[in-house]
């Protein structure tokens, strides 16, 4: 890791470094908390920390800028934990490898965390540099964001004194967003009686792995296989004709990231096997043909398991399988007024299975309310066709777009004369804070910048070096350009 600091700017990479050297999955994030909150300290900035958990550091203005309006740097502590399959790794305990992989960095079998890393150490190495010129500059750094956005959730009106929010989470340098989608996350919970394991039958499993995954919003029009979604398919299709009795079925780890294994235990005659291996390898060639372009590590494995004391009850089964394979993923649309970005979608990202049901979580997006409305009235009627339990919860806005904001002018305009062209002014599919923090505070003038992170919230995530050097300068330029109050 320490060829990080080679990079440029060093100070962000250093930054990065440190973060990188933490564990601070979603949940977990507190000592990398308390870390920054012991270096504010030591360098004299004003230090707050709210009633929710979140991170407010201050600086006062460079001689000669104190007439700026006020700045709020603002980034997430927490990043998604995912790894591949069969890596010792430990999120709460081990630190991150990253490394260079020639015009990237990206971490060894494991999410890299340069979403929100690279943005959170941006904006501290403000902090630490007093070379750099900006007006009043508060650096707010909220918990848990990628898995509930509790900070954003509970951050108060009158902890904040800026007037303008830079929000750095964004994944594509050139991009200047100024909107994102805004999610709730759907619960099915289908009831599952259970039976004796019948007589002359074997227990086997079936796993599906090494599938790309990805950011549920970011990634959502990628094509890339939800395993869930997959599985669910085969057994929906070939259960019956097999006899094949589910004692277990899981996949996913997050809502928020496309599933990239799944596994299903079961029981089916012995004299059945040898027609499921049959069905197993047919099937796998189809995914190979299907998905060939994008999931090039496909895995579809059969092997055998201690024999389970009980199995689903049939109808049970037959319903959850029937849910599992009508129930909706990936994009439902695409806007009219973005072409190009994503309206409304829905990742059916985890399965588990209890001692008494098993449960389907799923994530949907929206920049339109009423499309999200769509997709939960969806949700409520595949529980209402297969008896499950739906439960509709956690819900947060999208960020309505002003094509008015003058932060927003700044940004392209400071691009334009750093860069010589226009950035694109986008909107992302994909849940930003800024939403939740226009409840406390409505006069907020907001804006989100990043560098390019491809495959975020999966062990593919890489940050391009480049454009962290890009970001970086537009950054400080914009800092420089804030108009004065």
């Amino acid at each position: 890791m320490s060829s990080l600091r080679t990079l440029s700017p060093q100070g962000l990479w250093t930054w990065f470094e440190t973060i990188c050297s933490i564990p601070h999955p979603s949940k977990r994030e507190i000592a990398l908390r308390d870390h920054i909150q012991q270096w504010a300290d030591t360098q004299g900035l004003g230090v707050t920390l709210d009633g929710v958990g979140n991170l407010i550091l201050r600086k006062p203005a460079t001689p000669g800028y104190e007439h700026l309006k006020g700045v709020i740097l603002q980034a997430h502590l927490d990043m998604v934990p995912q790894k591949n399959s069969g890596t010792d790794h430990r999120f709460d305990r081990d630190p991150i490898q990253a490394y260079i992989d020639g015009d990237w960095v990206t971490a060894k079998d494991t999410t890299l965390g340069a979403d929100n890393g690279i943005g959170m150490a941006s904006a501290l190495a403000v902090l630490a540099d007093d070379s750099i010129e900006h007006g009043p500059l508060e650096v707010l750094l909220t918990i848990d964001e990628e898995a509930g956005m509790t900070g954003a959730f509970g951050l108060e009106a009158g902890v904040l004194e800026g007037e303008i929010l830079i929000n750095t989470d964004s994944e594509e340098e050139g991009e200047v967003y100024m909107g994102c989608a805004g999610g709730v996350d759907a619960e099915l919970k289908l009831a599952v009686g259970r039976e004796a394991v019948p007589a002359d039958h074997v227990a086997l499993q079936l796993s599906l792995t090494g599938l790309k995954g990805g950011h549920s919003g970011c990634d959502i029009h990628t094509g890339r296989g939800n395993a869930n979604k997959l599985l669910g398919r085969f057994l929906f299709g070939h259960a019956a004709e097999l006899g094949l009795r589910l004692a277990k079925l899981k996949g996913g780890s997050l809502r928020n990231a496309i599933p990239r294994e799944a596994v299903a235990e079961f029981v089916l005659p012995a004299d059945k096997v040898a027609e499921l291996e049959r069905l197993v390898g047919h099937y796998r060639a189809i995914l190979e043909n299907e998905l060939k372009a994008i999931e090039t590590d496909l895995s579809l494995a059969l092997g055998p398991i201690e024999m389970p004391s009980e199995v689903f009850e049939a109808n049970a089964q037959s319903r959850l399988l029937a849910l599992i394979h009508a129930g909706p993923n990936g994009v439902i649309r695409m806007s009219d007024a973005f072409p190009g970005v994503v309206e409304t979608s829905l990742n059916m990202g985890v399965i588990t299975t209890k001692a008494d049901s098993v449960r389907v979580m799923c994530l949907i997006r929206s920049t339109v309310d009423s499309g999200r409305s769509m997709v939960e009235n969806m949700i409520q009627a595949l529980g209402a066709l297969s008896g499950a339990e739906v439960t509709i919860s956690g819900a947060y806005p999208g960020w309505q777009p002003d094509p008015s904001s003058p932060i927003m002018a700044v940004v392209r305009e400071t691009y334009q004369g750093l860069f010589g062209k226009l950035p694109n002014i986008q909107v992302i599919h994909a849940g930003l804070e800024c939403g939740l923090f226009k409840e406390p505070y409505p006069k907020l003038d907001m804006v989100s910048i990043g560098p390019t992170i491809r495959f975020p919230h999966s062990p593919d995530e890489k940050v391009e070096i480049a454009s962290v050097e890009k970001y970086w300068q537009l950054l400080l330029a914009v800092l420089k350009a804030i108009p004065a109050k």
